[in-house]
């Protein structure tokens, strides 16, 4: 089996929308939903698994944020595969302001 590389993040995030963000980050739809995130796998035999932990909080004055540590497990990715779907990921869950 191909050597699988983790990465963890603590995102701004609540579970509720990181399932209502899912279809933006793989618009394909090339994915399963489990109930603590989704597994994608492709016939290149490429296989990432996405793991949402316990939301948290983070406070800043009067502000309030959910937070949720989020672990995505890359199993066949090259470099660049990782790095670009890296990139698609955060592109899907980025919060803008105006």
């Amino acid at each position: 089996m191909a050597d699988t590389v983790v990465v963890e993040k603590d995102m701004a995030l609540a579970h509720r929308d990181f399932f209502r963000l899912a279809p933006k980050a793989f618009p394909d739809g090339n994915y399963d939903l489990k109930p603590a995130g989704l597994v994608r796998e492709d016939g290149d035999g490429r296989h990432l698994e996405i793991t949402m932990g316990p939301e948290g909080e983070r406070r800043i004055a009067l502000l309030s944020i959910t937070t949720t540590p989020v672990t995505l497990a890359f199993t066949g990715y090259t470099d660049d595969d990782r790095t670009q779907t890296l990139v698609e990921f955060d592109r899907a869950f980025q919060k803008g302001g105006g």
